[in-house]
């Protein structure tokens, strides 16, 4: 099972502000501690959403909109991925995730999990995401 770990854009995120060195520490540790027990697929922060843009769907129109995005709270700053057993681990480990704001900051991370191929009805629509490797494989 694959869960998203994701982390809500701040005021701070959003103006550049760059985390302290103490939180990026804490952060390799916590990679490392998912890297070495085999579920960690990825992590990243992601640059403010000044640098980033939508693209928005009318009928059959595509237009796209530059950031920045006033919505704060509905934005991601970063994320990590990982690859569990259970529901249980997966919460397990997001618990043990460093307060992106800071120790003993208010706030608070989102914990989704992905869908699997295997959620869908067999289709040759699913065969051809199986084909081109969309989705990982679940963890033995």
């Amino acid at each position: 099972m694959r869960y998203m770990i994701i982390v809500k854009a701040s005021k701070d995120s959003e103006a550049g502000v760059m985390p302290e060195e103490k939180l990026i520490a804490e952060m390799a540790t916590y990679h490392e501690e998912l890297a070495k027990a085999g579920v960690l697929v990825d992590g990243a922060g992601l640059q403010a959403s000044a640098k980033g843009f939508k693209i928005k769907y009318s009928g059959n129109k595509r237009t796209v909109v530059d950031g920045p995005f006033t919505e704060t709270k509905e934005m991601i700053a970063g994320y990590t991925i990982i690859n569990v057993k259970s529901r249980e681990e997966a919460v397990e480990w997001a618990k043990r995730f460093p307060n992106p704001h800071g120790e003993g900051a208010e706030t608070e991370i989102e914990v989704r999990r992905f869908f699997e191929l295997e959620d869908f009805e067999p289709s040759e629509a699913v065969e051809r995401h199986r084909k081109i490797k969309t989705v990982l494989p679940r963890k033995k």
